[in-house]
């Protein structure tokens, strides 16, 4: 009998042991209130021109106030850069180009998200040259001795460098420099070499000018001299997270972000 009884309380035992190691397993499985907003977290990837670096990373920490559990990864570079890219496959969300020619190139392929392009900021083109640099007062003065070399991005894959290419052709002076042009390749390389004074003058957006105080101004492109410059954005048909990157584009287009987008000298374009 007292076999019997100590075999039963030893099965008891047993069953109660693997009965807590069976619900501590559970728990340990079982995400806690504290984990399942990391585990929820989004992270969207922004290729975006150049020209867009200091806006958009001041926009940033005012979307996370709002998204707080979506990541903001930025990819910059030239536009055209920037489309071969997704034309081959990148894991973009969200595509904001500096010129309507690339983004018109990815809705021909079927690589936009119907519904979601539109037109989001203005620019203007401007010349400038080193804060030092006296002489060169408009764009004829490109033409002088002075200027022995000047910079513009590459107007095979720069939207800035195909805009001066139309303002200098509208002026009659492209010919004429064209031996003294070094092509950058993108618009931010362009205010490199004249901050560096590695060229006398370059022409670039009034937005880039605007983020440099070793630069100044010296003439402003007329607006008939070249096609309007448009920034249209669009979120990417293949993106995995079509939602956010939607609600991304409309926080563009919102009154939090104009003010940040007027300070650093674009013009939002959507009411």
């Amino acid at each position: 009998m007292k076999r019997k009884r100590f075999l039963s309380l030893t099965a008891w035992i047993l069953v109660s042991f693997l009965a807590v190691v069976g619900c501590n397993q559970v728990a340990s499985n079982t995400p806690d209130a504290t984990s399942s907003p990391q585990a929820q977290a989004t992270e969207l990837t922004i290729s975006a021109a150049a020209s867009m670096q200091d806006a958009m990373k001041a926009m940033e920490p005012i979307y996370r106030e709002k998204h707080p559990n979506t990541k903001i990864i930025y990819n910059f570079g030239s536009s055209g850069s920037l489309q071969q890219q997704i034309e081959q496959g990148a894991p973009v969300d969200v595509f904001i180009s500096a010129a309507e020619k690339q983004m018109k190139a990815l809705a021909e392929k079927n690589l936009l998200l119907p519904g979601t392009r539109k037109d989001l900021l203005g620019n203007e083109v401007v010349l400038i040259t080193s804060q030092k640099t006296t002489g060169i007062s408009n764009f004829q003065d490109l033409t002088s001795n002075q200027v022995q070399r000047f910079s513009i991005g590459d107007p095979e894959s720069v939207p800035a460098g195909q805009y001066a290419q139309e303002v200098l052709t509208a002026l009659k002076l492209y010919d004429a420099i064209k031996p003294k042009i070094v092509f950058a390749k993108d618009v931010r390389q362009v205010l490199s070499y004249v901050e560096t004074g590695n060229v006398n003058a370059g022409i670039v957006y009034a937005t880039d000018a605007k983020s440099s105080d070793q630069v100044k101004v010296v003439a402003t492109a007329p607006k008939d001299s070249h096609k309007p410059i448009i920034y249209p954005i669009a979120v990417i048909q293949r993106s995995q997270n079509q939602e956010a990157a939607k609600e991304f584009v409309q926080f563009l287009s919102s009154d939090a972000a104009k003010p940040v987008f007027k300070k650093y000298g674009f013009t939002p374009l959507n009411p």
